[in-house]
């Protein structure tokens, strides 16, 4: 993921509105007892994700992999009043985590935890998106996808993490071989080709791939 030197990527992070102190706690505390904590959006992607949502102001905000709930809390920044985000993860086991940190966070109005698969749970939210952040098993990107965009607000924002997947996107061997590799590039592929929506890749950390529907 780290593509940037050093210095740049420490100097891009200087030059980038301070995280909350709950949300580096949440930091320290993921990289200290979760297993992949480089799965964790982080500071700058985080101010990333919050600016966008700030930007859109959104009604409703759906979440397709909430790990320990960095992003969601960064995403929640920006809904309008009364706004939901709707977080979803198949991992059981993390759910006390996010719900204590939406809990300290003042932010139980407004974001809803669900667990289980997601692709049996958006079908269950009768919601008009405006933004969608996927970040969750590779293969499924472009499933998730599939379940989203006929669901979205003209001008909403659809927004793909890990889509240079440290590099791999441009390795003829993973592509060949790799599953998750597949996945991403297939995405990738498919957001450019589609008439529906105007699309940037942007290489933030991992890559973000940005939809807009038209």
């Amino acid at each position: 993921m780290d593509f940037l030197p050093k210095e740049i990527a420490e100097y891009t992070e200087r030059f980038t509105e301070a995280e909350s102190p709950l949300l580096a706690q949440l930091d320290r505390y993921t990289y200290s007892s979760v297993m992949y904590p480089r799965m964790l959006s982080g500071h700058l992607q985080g101010r990333v994700l919050s600016m966008l949502s700030h930007l859109l102001r959104p009604k409703f905000i759906l979440e397709i992999g909430t790990y320990t709930g960095y992003s969601a809390l960064c995403l929640a920044e920006g809904l309008a009043d009364g706004g939901k985000l709707y977080t979803i993860d198949i991992n059981e086991e993390l759910s006390p985590t996010v719900k204590k940190y939406v809990k300290e966070a003042g932010m139980e109005d407004s974001i809803v935890p669900l667990v289980g698969d997601a692709r049996n749970i958006i079908p269950t939210l009768d919601h008009v998106w405006d933004m969608v952040f996927i970040d969750a098993d590779k293969e499924n990107y472009a499933n998730y996808y599939d379940l989203v965009i006929d669901r979205m607000r003209q001008g909403g924002i659809i927004v793909a993490d890990n889509v240079l997947w440290s590099g791999k996107v441009i390795d003829k061997k993973a592509l060949a071989n790799d599953k998750d590799t597949q996945g991403i590039h297939l995405y990738n592929q498919k957001i450019l080709n589609d008439p529906r929506v105007e699309n940037v890749l942007l290489p933030v950390r991992d890559g973000l791939m940005l939809a807009r529907v038209k």
